[in-house]
């Protein structure tokens, strides 16, 4: 009687090793920002603004970066508000990868 079945256990298996690979690999960033370069094929150009606290007085500045984002597909054109995650290098200059298009510019 204490040998009990685990095959109950077996099928929750799959989603454990997928939540254990993502925490191994650690969170990945995600970054909003406006396209301002689609010339590239599958690059993107996408501005990114990033809100700092100044140390010694206070005022908050912003503060923007330029980084180049893998847009397979070639759907985001400029203009476009999008949402971009950090990658592995995919070349020399590009480490981010396009997720979504919140809004299409007019």
């Amino acid at each position: 009687m204490a040998n009990t079945s685990t095959s109950s256990v077996q099928g929750s298996d799959a989603t454990d090793t997928a939540e254990t690979a993502e925490l191994a690999r650690g969170y990945r960033k995600t970054r909003r920002g406006y396209v301002t370069s689609d010339k590239m094929d599958k690059t993107i150009v996408v501005e990114v603004e990033d809100r700092v606290k100044h140390p010694l007085y206070g005022k908050v500045i912003r503060r923007t970066s330029k980084v180049k984002a893998h847009d397979e597909a070639g759907t985001a054109g400029i203009g476009d508000l999008v949402i971009i995650s950090e990658t592995r290098p995919l070349s020399a200059t590009k480490r981010w990868r396009l997720v979504e298009i919140l809004e299409k510019a007019k």
